[in-house]
């Protein structure tokens, strides 16, 4: 691992790295690149950066959008994809100012800072430690067209049941709706690809957990991640997305993380497993708790219910986030927590009986957040349900030890439910912002921006004629 100036050029020479590239995160959760010839690289350029135009990265407009991106030594990485040998590095960015330049409040990657350094000046622990659950589908082909005059979408895989009379390539091994969950080769056909998803990402320094095929028959995959730092994690979300994008089409198929692909499959969620540590010590275990979860956990839990609404614009900021959020598919859409219990948006693992690993998931987030924002706002929710004591099981939302799906209707109608649409969700986050906006984490002009984002998202979404409609109304 690079550590200074030298590190890097050493890893140059013996690499025989030809070019270095940058990556930066716009305000969505893409990265944008841009890369300079290795013998460019200089120590000005680590130490004052490079600088660039920052208006066209989505962020509210400041002052100056003057900026400099400063890397990160210690993420240099390899880049495998590309052709000619380059190393890799993700950064931090400043906004240039007299006399020294300032940290960009809205850039993703400090905003999750700042929420990191907000948690030390409550008291109530130095370090969160999460763990995303990356759920995907793989496809053979997709198309779409979004034309005025044509307006469709087109999926194929080999591995679905509707594939069994393609071509002479099928191998007869297809998987039914919703019965692809850890399904053995070779009716597993992509067991390999994910392994060499797996070894790239554990050379870009994530440490995987598994990997396995999800309950999607259509081409629905999983791999888990090991628990770790909060900011790390972050970073390894960009990369792991990365990873599996590209690694899919070196073999020459195609991965996606939207939510909800394919209507009658299950969705692709990114659930987060949290704890806290204070001076290296769990701060969410009592033997004697309710789950063995202290009262602490409980708070946190508490503050994650009660914003659940308006966190779901950062951490499901797509419309197509809220086709996932529907029941019967093991999707939440109940706001409550529970032992063991997928139907509850906070769900305690079972498993998780040591003091170092008892932790709680929460289950509504998906791959079309950006990281650095999602995790942040979960930090900062959780905070202010520690700050207000909110605690969960007195405000009615559980613990429910059942399947929320299955009530009688008259009890499904006193629970409260997750936001149906990216509309509602962003309604809530106008409303209920201000455990965001606490010790200047998130920026209001920031919020501002993602709101109005999501607003133009939900609009052209919603004047378009959707396919179905032709089926349902064509001959009215």
């Amino acid at each position: 691992m690079a550590k200074t100036y030298q590190d890097i050029q050493e890893l140059i020479k013996e690499k025989g790295i030809k070019m270095i590239d940058f990556k930066l995160t716009d305000i969505d959760g893409r990265w944008r690149h841009l890369s300079i010839p290795a013998e460019r690289l200089t120590p000005s350029t680590m130490m004052h950066g490079i600088g660039f135009d920052g208006s066209n990265y989505g962020y509210a407009p400041v002052e100056n959008s003057d900026m400099v991106f400063l890397p990160v030594w210690d993420s240099a990485v390899i880049d495998p994809y590309c052709e000619v040998p380059t190393l890799s590095m993700i950064g931090d960015v400043r906004v240039i100012a007299i006399p020294q330049n300032k940290p960009f409040d809205q850039y993703p990657r400090n905003v999750a800072i700042r929420a990191l350094e907000y948690m030390k000046e409550t008291g109530v622990a130095d370090q969160m430690i999460i763990g995303p659950e990356y759920e995907f589908y793989i496809f053979d082909d997709v198309r779409y067209s979004t034309k005025y005059y044509d307006m469709s979408a087109s999926i194929y895989t080999s591995q679905a049941h509707y594939a069994s009379n393609d071509d002479m390539s099928n191998n007869g091994y297809q998987v039914m709706p919703g019965a692809g969950y850890h399904n053995s080769l070779p009716t597993d056909i992509r067991n390999d690809l994910r392994s060499r998803m797996c070894l790239s990402m554990e050379d870009w320094g994530i440490k995987v957990k598994y990997h396995h095929p999800e309950v999607g028959g259509s081409g629905q995959m999983e791999i888990e991640v090991e628990l770790g730092d909060m900011l790390k994690l972050a970073d390894d979300t960009m990369s792991a997305k990365y990873v599996i994008k590209n690694e899919a089409a070196r073999d020459g198929v195609t991965a996606t993380f939207m939510p909800k692909p394919l209507a009658e499959e299950a969705g692709s969620g990114m659930h987060v497993h949290m704890l806290l540590l204070k001076e290296g010590q769990p701060v969410f275990y009592e033997e004697e708790a309710y789950a063995q979860l202290s009262e602490t956990a409980h708070y946190f839990m508490g503050g994650l219910l009660a914003h659940a609404r308006s966190l779901c614009a950062i951490t499901n900021p797509s419309t197509n986030s809220y086709k996932r959020l529907i029941p019967g598919f093991e999707a939440p859409v109940t706001i409550g927590y529970a032992m063991s219990n997928r139907s509850a948006v906070i769900r305690i693992p079972a498993y998780a009986k040591t003091p170092d690993t008892k932790r709680f998931e929460l289950r509504n987030p998906d791959a079309t957040c950006n990281p650095y924002y999602a995790y942040a706002a979960i930090l900062m929710a959780g905070l202010d349900g520690i700050k207000n004591k909110i605690d969960p099981h007195q405000n009615g939302w559980g613990p429910f030890d059942c399947n929320l799906y299955n009530l009688p209707e008259e009890e499904k109608a006193k629970l409260t439910g997750l936001p149906k649409s990216l509309e509602e969700a962003t309604a809530a986050l106008e409303a209920d912002h201000d455990y965001l906006t606490a010790g200047g984490v998130f920026p209001e002009r920031l919020l501002n921006q993602l709101i109005e984002k999501n607003k133009k998202a939900a609009a052209k979404i919603n004047k378009l004629p959707h396919p179905m409609e032709y089926a349902m109304y064509y001959d009215l």
